[in-house]
């Protein structure tokens, strides 16, 4: 399991590992990971943590552009810039570029009913603290 810390806010995700197995294995090693999330500009009801360039060496594994609040996508780069999206409420996922489809590589299943709180906290007071780390 992965434990979700951004602020006040904790929450659980269970890693997709069958579904997104080179994704998980790709994300694990980024872990721990410290960061800040940030509202998203084109996706609708979403944060996201950019990472600029960084190659993760990742393709398409089941991907989505439209996911459900708590199922966090890892864009692996290309057309726009690798980031980790995660949806709190209605999202189809954009960049400046258009329309991108991210990798569901983890759905949250603890905390589900405060991904809005985060998102409006995100949207109305800036960037926040993010850490990821599996227990």
């Amino acid at each position: 399991m992965l434990e979700i810390v951004a602020g006040e806010f904790r929450f659980v995700a269970r890693l997709e590992e069958q579904a997104a197995p080179e994704t998980v294995a790709a994300f694990r090693r980024l872990l721990p990971l410290e960061s800040r999330i940030i509202h998203a500009r084109w996706s609708g009801e979403a944060c996201w943590i950019p990472f600029g360039e960084l190659d993760v060496g990742l393709g398409p594994e089941n991907a989505t552009c439209y996911p459900a609040p708590g199922h966090l996508l890892f864009f692996p780069g290309g057309i726009s810039e690798t980031e980790i999206l995660f949806p709190y409420g209605s999202t189809s996922f954009a960049s400046k570029a258009g329309p991108l489809a991210g990798n569901h590589f983890a759905s949250v299943v603890e905390g589900v009913e405060r991904l809005p709180e985060l998102g409006r906290k995100a949207l109305w007071e800036g960037a926040q603290e993010i850490r990821f780390e599996e227990k």
